[in-house]
């Protein structure tokens, strides 16, 4: 019998893109400190922040695999991340609109048998994103549908931000919060078959 799978993450576009898989599974939010220094590099930085996640809800679960995610545009070697309002989100877009950027998304599973972590796994991807180049009046009426306030870069590729980004190089749904390719990979190697 395979363990309950849970999702560590209250965000809905992970929710949503677990959902492919076709299998049962729970969400249990994590609460963490998210601190971590910048001077690490972007993929230790978010293997780092999933694992913090899927650790803390597999410390309240007695048998299941618990996925944590994280996810970090980086821009000219500098991290950004959610904007704290309309005007943070109005300049990280000005910065971006024009050129390409780094999206990084870790995953890590935890597998818990009679309330004890057991295994543990952590791997990231990295997907560039080219951004067109856009108007002041473009980057004010995205930011105004609120779409950009709760994602990191302050664009959602799979929403109304697809219309301001040129191209990929990488795989989609790394962007948009959890390789999906990625994620099925980890759980085979964990003896999880969603199939």
């Amino acid at each position: 019998m395979q363990p309950e799978l849970v999702l560590a993450s209250g965000s809905p576009r992970r929710r949503e893109l677990l959902a492919l898989f076709g299998v049962d599974f729970r969400v249990q939010t994590s609460h963490v400190d998210e601190t971590v220094d910048h001077r690490l590099p972007p993929g230790t930085i978010v293997e780092e922040l999933a694992l913090r996640k899927a650790r803390a809800v597999a410390a309240e679960c007695d048998d299941a695999l618990v996925i944590g995610g994280d996810t970090i545009v980086v821009h000219n070697g500098e991290i950004l991340g959610k904007p704290c309002d309309e005007d943070e989100a109005k300049k990280m877009l000005s910065r971006l609109q024009g050129t390409d950027h780094q999206v990084y998304s870790g995953i890590a599973l935890v597998r818990v048998r009679a309330g004890a972590q057991v295994e543990e796994k952590t791997a990231h991807r990295m997907t560039r994103v080219w951004m067109r180049p856009l108007s002041p009046e473009k980057i004010a009426w995205y930011v105004g549908t609120k779409e950009p306030l709760d994602k990191a870069g302050a664009y959602g590729i799979q929403g109304r931000g697809a219309r301001l980004v040129d191209k990929i190089e990488g795989c989609y749904f790394n962007v948009v919060g959890l390789s999906i390719p990625l994620l099925d990979q980890m759980l085979e190697e964990m003896g999880f078959h969603s199939v």
